[in-house]
């Protein structure tokens, strides 16, 4: 089987941003308790922060984390997360019917970005609440002081304000299950109005505004087309969501519906688009992919426990179990973003700790990488910079997701010093090697800096507290340079690589 792709210098897409490569904390399961903070853990800091799942995520070089969630946010008080420990009130939490003890709130978030060197992207209830609520959130987050809540911050130690940059307005408003639940018009005015708020307080500031839960609603894509109708000129991105699974068994037709991902980037695009023709408008709306991965290993009997559960505190919760193919799958989606960053310039893998998440934690024992961490922390570590159109042909296959899916997946981003080309390739198939011949042109003195891979005979092995390295990266072979300024080789079967090359400047 061979496969050919060109690069070329002057042939590129768009710049990366750095927030594509992001995650999510929601207050469910253990993503809060138990994983990010655990009081008494023996390796937890003074303010209770586990530092093994810290030296894990400053490892991903993690640029944007949203919090509090998800369906979470949709019923939740931020006010009831502030202040003393001891004052906070316990409440019910509807959406996962769990207590939640509010023992972290909007500041101990704060503090453990700071930590672990993230930006705070934080998402507000537009679901049982409105405006004034989030004003309030605003307020007490980012002014400096001589106001009531920003005061009130203070007095609850925090003098500086923490400057939030990004909000989201509320979130997956268009799900009947969301508490708050809104017709599309409804929620667009309201996101709307709140948006302009923030930005009569700091014009500077960014919001998201929801769009689809999924690609599968029968509300999508006039979903979208209705809510930037009633806020197009207020807000900066528009949210979309979607999880992914091989429930079939079948490993290539999983593989292909990353082709699922692609076409509905492209259709709210296209939504996007539409709108701002309408409206005659110079503003360009982005899209903010803020929840994306795989989960579907234990989904069903995760969705009935929690509904029949009685009310537990921070439970064991959607703690899928990722294997060599769910590793190879998401550095797909990871490529469809690189491919599509003049659209896509935030997006957050759900979630970070325990909860559908690329790191793993036992309560009062050790954390560990799930397979899935390693696809991430290549693209977020290399893949900054600019994206470089793949022109790319080979053989294809038809399933049931797509027609002519390619077996070669490639992306490539050219390094902002323009010194370096960070490489991201799959071979799906899952039996034959692949030929692969990269044509670099315009780019001189091409060598091979780093080579590593991800495969296996197994694609259902996966990483566990007992054997914590079983799926790991490991040193690449069997690719050069030749002297034509030509990435030539082979790529065994069901493999991931990522090759850093370094190259001449321009």
């Amino acid at each position: 089987m061979r496969a050919k792709a060109t690069l070329n210098r002057e042939f590129t897409i768009s710049t990366v941003d750095k927030r594509v490569y992001g995650s999510f904390l929601e207050h469910m399961g253990r993503a809060v308790y138990t994983g990010i903070y655990e009081p008494g853990h023996e390796k937890a800091d003074k303010d209770g922060f586990r530092t093994d799942v810290l030296d894990m995520v400053r490892d991903l070089d993690m640029p944007i984390v949203r919090y509090p969630g998800g369906n979470f946010v949709s019923a939740y008080h931020w006010e009831d997360g502030i202040g003393p420990r001891d004052q906070r009130p316990t409440r019910l939490d509807l959406a996962w019917r769990t207590r939640e003890t509010n023992q972290m709130g909007v500041n101990e978030f704060a503090d453990w970005s700071k930590l672990a060197k993230t930006e705070m992207m934080l998402a507000m209830n537009l679901g049982s609440r409105g405006l004034n609520d989030a004003r309030n959130f605003l307020e007490y987050c980012n002014h400096p002081g001589g106001t009531y809540w920003s005061d009130l911050r203070a007095k609850h130690g925090y003098k500086d304000p923490h400057n939030v940059r990004i909000w989201c307005l509320g979130n997956e408003m268009d799900g009947p299950w969301q508490v708050g639940h809104k017709t599309a018009t409804e929620y667009g005015l309201l996101a709307n109005e709140v948006s302009k708020a923030f930005k009569y307080f700091d014009k500077t500031l960014e919001t998201v505004v929801c769009g689809s839960s999924n690609d599968k609603m029968k509300t999508y894509p006039e979903w979208e087309a209705q809510v930037l109708d009633a806020s197009y000129d207020s807000v900066d991105y528009i949210s979309l969501h979607k999880y992914f699974g091989n429930e079939e068994n079948d490993t290539l037709n999983y593989y292909a519906k990353a082709i699922e991902l692609d076409r509905y980037i492209v259709t709210i695009g296209g939504v996007i688009d539409y709108i701002k023709a309408k409206k005659r408008s110079k503003r360009d709306v982005k899209i903010c992919f803020d929840e994306w991965n795989v989960w579907y290993h234990d989904r069903k009997e995760d969705d009935q426990r929690y509904k029949n559960w009685d009310w537990p505190e921070a439970p064991p919760l959607l703690e899928e179990l990722y294997n060599l193919e769910d590793a190879i799958f998401v550095a797909s989606l990871i490529n469809v973003f690189i491919r599509r960053s003049d659209r896509v310039k935030i997006a957050c893998m759900a979630q970070l700790v325990n909860v559908i998440a690329p790191i793993l934690t036992k309560a009062g024992g050790p954390a560990w990488r799930q397979s899935i961490y390693y696809p991430l922390q290549f693209a977020s570590k290399y893949g900054r910079g600019t994206a470089l159109t793949v022109s790319a042909s080979g053989p294809t296959y038809d399933c049931d997701v797509a027609q002519d899916v390619p077996y070669l997946d490639l992306s490539a981003v050219l390094q902002e010093d323009g010194k370096s080309i960070a490489l991201f390739a799959i071979n799906r198939s899952l039996d034959e090697a692949m030929d692969l011949d990269v044509a670099l042109q315009g780019f001189k003195g091409a060598k091979i800096v780093q080579h590593h891979t991800m495969a296996g005979e197994d694609l259902k092995a996966r990483n566990s507290v007992e054997d914590q390295n079983r799926i790991v990266p490991t040193a690449g072979s069997g690719l050069e340079v030749t002297d034509e300024g030509r990435l030539t080789g082979s790529l065994p079967a069901k493999s991931y690589h990522f090759i850093l090359l370094s190259v001449a400047s321009a």
